[in-house]
């Protein structure tokens, strides 16, 4: 059929009702576990500017780096509760990019659905 133009039905871009509040939460949460894992990770780098300051460097000299007497074991504890903090962050950060996969999947699903009329499959 040569000269006829073909429709296409393109989906509706506007989000669906119910599925935004969840998706815009769990943007909020990403957000908030990566700026958690920031922080986290800079907390040597704050340790030692406080140390350089004449602080304390965050508990680990009380008395200031001249008279720092502390054991073999505080620093790799300190690194040891940094990197188990930040894998239970990086787990939560993976949870919740999975959830969003999942409200995006189930939006695509009733959107489709909508376009052709019948009703979504919920497993």
């Amino acid at each position: 059929m040569v000269g006829q133009v073909s429709r296409r039905r393109t989906r509706s871009l506007e989000p669906q009702a119910d599925t935004v509040p969840g998706v815009t939460g769990i943007r909020i949460v990403i957000g908030i576990v990566i700026g958690a894992i920031v922080l986290i990770a800079l907390v040597p780098m704050f340790a030692l500017l406080d140390l350089a300051g004449g602080g304390d460097g965050l508990g680990l000299c009380t008395d200031g780096l001249g008279s720092c007497r502390t054991s073999y074991f505080d620093g790799p504890e300190l690194v040891g509760l940094l990197v188990v903090v930040l894998l239970l962050l990086l787990m939560l950060l993976r949870a919740a990019f999975h959830i969003r996969s999942l409200i995006e999947q189930r939006r695509e699903a009733e959107g489709a659905a909508a376009e052709f009329g019948r009703k979504p499959h919920r497993p």
